[in-house]
């Protein structure tokens, strides 16, 4: 069960309205970097979690909750840069001027009339659970595997790409309060990004966990090509580095290069069937 407090995680204020970084912001709402993709992701990791000890779920569950207050904070900016944007084209250029103002610097005027029009046919000028260019969020996006490692791979990356967008936005804001909001934003983004590599460390480290899942055999794997770099330029050049020679990370291997080619046959399939609908010629 989870509580609810009708302050915000974080303060969240608007000194002029900006519709087009509005719609900036949607993409750390509804985007594939976004909270929403994380929220889900910690929740169904925690959901679904089998462990001996219940740590694991209730540090993700901890953390799921944290990031609904993120989306919070995210929907109110929206909706406060999007206060004084104009209701109809009628009222273009309103009151201030603000909207004409963001919509006159190579902004992309039609994008964000097309964005402020849905948001206030749909939402009524408020966020909605959607990208930057109106696209809804899509939970093909939530990476839940029931193996706690490659799901702390799996965070780590997400909140690096959403640290990454949020520096983006960090850098594209002109308001001090949206730039305040995100520069704590941008310092939970660290530690989240340090908490997934901590669970990695507590389960004992590269050597214990690689490969995931360390639970098959790896004897049973093909042992001439489980530390092989690929080379496959045609002129058989390939980009030295760590991953070409030396122990491998897990410390089970070393890291070699081997020359891409054909280990099989050319594959021949039998005729088409007679049912198939094929051409006369390809039925035997």
């Amino acid at each position: 069960m989870y509580y609810h407090d009708r302050r915000l995680q974080y303060p969240v204020t608007v000194e002029k309205p900006d519709p087009a970084f509005a719609r900036m912001l949607q993409q750390a709402i509804g985007g594939v970097e976004g909270e929403i993709r994380v929220c889900m992701q910690y929740f169904f990791q925690a959901w679904g979690n089998r462990a001996p000890t219940p740590k694991y779920r209730d540090m993700l569950l901890h953390t799921a909750t944290e990031e609904i207050g993120h989306i919070e904070m995210l929907a109110t900016a929206v909706a406060l840069n999007l206060d004084k944007a104009p209701a109809s084209l009628q009222e273009e250029g309103a009151a201030d001027g603000i909207v004409g103002a963001v919509m006159g610097g190579g902004n992309g005027r039609q994008e964000i009339e097309g964005l402020i029009h849905k948001n206030l046919l749909s939402s009524g000028l408020a966020a909605m659970p959607m990208d930057s260019d109106g696209v809804p969020f899509n939970m093909s996006h939530i990476y839940a595997s029931g193996n706690i490692a490659a799901d702390m791979h799996c965070n780590v990356a997400a909140e690096a790409t959403g640290r990454v967008l949020a520096v983006r936005l960090f850098n594209a804001a002109h308001d001090p309060g949206m730039k305040n909001m995100l520069h704590y934003m941008i310092a939970r983004d660290t530690m989240h990004q340090q908490q997934w590599l901590a669970v990695l460390e507590e389960l004992g480290g590269p050597s214990a966990n690689l490969p995931i899942p360390n639970s098959f055999p790896q004897e049973q794997e093909d042992q001439e090509n489980n530390y092989n770099f690929y080379a496959t330029a045609a002129d058989g050049s390939y980009p030295e580095g760590r991953w070409t020679s030396g122990p491998t990370i897990d410390g089970r291997g070393e890291f070699t290069v081997f020359p891409n080619k054909p280990l099989g046959e050319e594959p021949i399939l039998g005729p088409a069937r007679p049912d198939s609908g094929a051409q006369a010629q390809q039925i035997g």
